[in-house]
């Protein structure tokens, strides 16, 4: 069973994971090859590309610089510590044991624009480049085309190395999507978190974005790797809804 994740859009890098155990990204050549294309973009130029504001746009044109082929503890951090915003805050990755990293770096993968894809210890160097931004590269004119025979490669081949063919989704579509998941013999599951208000279920962005972080820390303290575990889920007043759920979409309200 593999979670899939997408990043955070914002990073706390100053302070790397208090340990030496880290991995490599898989793809740190393919990133190469965008930032390369990203360094001939002016911060003007980067305002339009990413629609961001001046301020972001100068920060990242000098990421682009100082980015460089070769990681390691001195330029880079674990993604999944370095990744910051609503769910990464409800993993809460520095309260994980060494034995819950392990188990999260064979089972959890993070989408990425610049990466590609990622382990949880994959270290990774300071950039915003999201799975949707439309920038030229050899393969085509956005990163969907740049990324989607590479990773529904990779994720076709973990699944087969685990002997199983379940992903649990706990992506955005921006992300999941780069995925061709009708080349892979692949069992979907979506984990849908509603909030019961003015008389309806219905989902609310910031309060999802956190119960993916939850239910991804769930699955890595429990190492859960059948999805029938997932429905034993009940953090912050969310349980599974049986009603309401079907077999691609696993249903939790509060």
């Amino acid at each position: 069973m593999i979670t899939i994740l997408s990043p955070a859009k914002t990073l706390k890098m100053e302070k790397a994971l208090n340990t030496k155990l880290y991995t490599l990204p898989t793809f740190v050549k393919e990133a190469s090859s965008l930032i390369k294309e990203l360094i001939k973009y002016s911060p003007e130029d980067l305002e339009g590309l990413m629609k961001i504001n001046s301020k972001l746009a100068e920060q990242n044109f000098k990421r682009h610089i100082m980015w460089e082929k070769n990681h390691d503890l001195s330029n880079g951090k674990q993604a999944l510590l370095a990744y910051d915003g609503a769910v990464y805050q409800g993993i809460s990755a520095g309260d994980l044991t060494q034995q819950q990293l392990d188990f999260a770096n064979d089972h959890l993968r993070i989408f990425s624009g610049l990466y590609g894809v990622l382990r949880p210890l994959d270290l990774i160097q300071p950039y915003r480049l999201e799975m949707g931004t439309k920038i030229k590269n050899r393969r085509g004119n956005n990163l969907y085309s740049f990324w989607n025979h590479k990773l529904t490669t990779y994720i076709k081949k973990e699944l087969k190395s685990q002997n199983d063919n379940i992903i649990i989704d706990l992506a955005s579509k921006e992300y999941s999507t780069v995925i061709d998941m009708s080349k892979i013999n692949v069992d979907v599951i979506t984990p849908v978190f509603k909030d019961y208000k003015h008389g309806i279920y219905k989902g609310i962005t910031i309060y999802t974005k956190r119960a993916r972080g939850l239910m991804s820390k769930f699955i890595l303290e429990n190492s859960i790797i059948e999805p029938s575990g997932l429905k034993e889920f009940n953090e912050e007043g969310y349980s599974f809804n049986e009603k309401l759920s079907s077999k691609e979409e696993f249903i939790f309200t509060r």
